[in-house]
């Protein structure tokens, strides 16, 4: 598989899931950080919308990790270059910066230390404890923003 076109699509219960998890931000639910990401389609204008966990360094920047790899809500941000993240009513604007695979590292080991036991099946076997080698080795297939 070509880590730099990765996805992995929603499959069995993931889409009954997907409903339930998107509701909560709707309603000003988070869970461990959740948001609704929402991001102007690259191609519609429309906005779209899908639940995302923002993740906060102890240094207070703010990341958004794709564990399904290449997906819309990436390809859209990579074009709008910015979006907003929704909780109830609270909505706030960002702009977004991708992160380069070779600065990955650390942050795809922060991202499992939080959510692996929520997100590790999209990692195909790598986990928090994998060595640096092995997560730059899939950091390609990964892609991560830095919100400002």
């Amino acid at each position: 598989m070509d880590l730099g076109t990765r996805y992995i699509g929603p499959a069995g219960f993931d889409a009954i899931f997907n409903r339930i998890a998107n509701l909560l931000p709707k309603l000003g639910i988070s869970v461990m950080g959740s948001r609704l990401l929402a991001v102007r389609g690259r191609k519609s204008g429309e906005w779209r919308t899908t639940m995302v966990n923002l993740m906060v360094r102890e240094d207070g920047e703010r990341f958004l990790v794709a564990p399904r790899g290449h997906t819309q809500w990436v390809r859209n941000l990579r074009v709008a270059g910015g979006g907003e993240l929704r909780l109830g009513r609270k909505v706030e604007a960002f702009t977004a910066t991708e992160v380069a695979d070779a600065d990955k590292v650390p942050l795809l080991r922060l991202y499992l230390r939080k959510w692996g036991w929520e997100v590790g099946r999209f990692f195909e076997g790598v986990t928090k404890d994998a060595t640096d080698e092995e997560l730059a080795a899939i950091a390609p297939g990964f892609p991560v923003f830095q919100l400002n």
